[in-house]
Parts: structure tokens; sequence; C-alpha cells
């Protein structure tokens, strides 16, 4: 009779033997496959990639804490190295030069007094909006969005609910105006009262603006104001179309 051949079974093997261990760690020595070894790779790119990042954020954090005074300091250099006309006009974002042109006329009396814009000190003070050719009351703007703190600035008066300063030497006792209980800080554009924030009005072709202390005299410094010539704004031909635009 032929005796059955049965094969060992694996717990029979002798592990001493050649070949054997290699064969127990089968499972941990398996070959890497593709997908596995480009996880891993990403793995440690992406391990790699926020640790450069720490250390290089680091790096910039140290440096400004061991420079902040310089920093600030180079900051607040270049805002004052800005001209505050440009200031202005950057806060305001106002058009390019020639954007506009219009003319509009402006009386401020003081204690009886009319505030004499066509001195030197007053002309042509500002790019946008302005004095010129000594005149002592047209206002000219030459670009759109112009708020009148813009010539305000440039001229050193400051114009409030209750007070009116004048930066440069205009009288002899002083140079603010405020109010009291003889008299208010009045402003009037075009014959009517205005209440709000004169300093923020952009003016209009042929407006006539009134700031006085002088209250009782009202009615005279309008009929005054009105009186001004208002030139109109040149105009210049088109080469191309024929047609007029403003200069």
């Amino acid at each position: 009779m032929t005796e059955d051949k049965v094969l060992p079974k694996d717990s029979d093997l002798d592990y001493s033997l050649p070949g054997r261990y290699e064969e127990s760690n089968f499972t941990y020595n398996q070959p890497i496959t593709p997908y596995e070894s480009t996880t891993k790779s990403k793995s440690k790119g992406l391990v790699i990639g926020i640790i450069v990042f720490t250390i290089i954020s680091a790096g910039f954090f140290s440096y400004y804490l061991l420079n902040q005074n310089e920093i600030d300091s180079q900051i607040v250099q270049n805002t004052l190295n800005m001209s505050q006309e440009q200031v202005l006009a950057n806060q305001y974002n106002i058009g390019e030069y020639g954007s506009d042109h219009v003319h509009a006329a402006i009386l401020v009396v003081l204690d009886g007094e009319q505030l004499n814009f066509g001195l030197p000190q007053f002309q042509l003070s500002g790019k946008y909006i302005h004095f010129e050719d000594h005149n002592p009351y047209l206002i000219h703007k030459h670009a759109t969005g112009v708020p009148l703190e813009m010539l305000f600035v440039s001229i050193g008066l400051k114009v409030t609910q209750d007070c009116i300063f004048v930066e440069y030497g205009f009288s002899k006792n002083t140079n603010e105006f405020c109010a009291d209980e003889k008299k208010n800080v009045q402003i009037y554009l075009n014959g009517e009262k205005y209440l709000s924030d004169i300093s923020q009005y952009e003016i209009q072709h042929n407006d006539r603006i009134l700031i006085t202390v002088d209250e009782k005299s009202i009615s005279k410094h309008l009929k005054y104001l009105d009186s001004f010539k208002i030139f109109d704004v040149p105009k210049k031909p088109l080469v191309d179309s024929g047609k007029d635009i403003l200069i």
C-alpha cells in the first residue's frame, strides 16, 4: 500500500533552517508599493514645510521685536515725508489734477475785518485748491472730490461750530475767534445758513460762502459777498472732435 504524503504544518517547520527566518517575517518585509511611497513622501514634505514656516515666522517675529522702535520710526518718518496736502488727497481719494475746475467766492469776516486771502501767505498754497493772482476771495478747485478742508489746512484756517482759528498773523490781539454770549460763528452758503461742517463741503461753481463771528452784520456781509465777481471757467477746444472741455 502506498503511504499518503502529508505536507508538514507551518508549526512543524524549523525556522532555524536557512530561509525560514525570512519567511517568518514576510509581513514585515513586503516591498513598499508606489502609493505608500508617495503618501509617505507627501507627509514628510508637509511636516518639513510646517517646520520651515514656523522657523521663518519666528525669525520675522524676532526681527520685529528686536527692531520694533526702528521700524515704527521709519513708518512715522515716511508719513511725515508725505506733504499734508497729499495725505488729505489720499484720505479723500480725490481725482487727478485737472479732473475738475470750478470757481467760488469766500468771505471771512473776523471782528469786523475781512481776512485778505490776496496776501502772499494765502496764495497758491496748494495744488488742488487755492487762491491765485492775488485775488482776495476767489477759490480755484482743480480736481474732483476736494473738500474745503484741503484749502483751510493749506492756509492755516480752521473753522468749527464754536471757533475760527487763523494760523498766520491776522490780528494783533488774537488769532482765535470763538463764540460767546454776544457772538456766534455764522456760516452761510449761497445766502442760506449752513449747519453742517463746512470743511467737508466740496465747492460747486459760483458758490458763495460767508464765515463770520459778526452776527449782527450778516445781511451786510451777504450783500458784499454777492458783489464779488466769479469768473467763468475758461474752455479749451478739442482739436479732434471740435467739442469743448474744461481746463
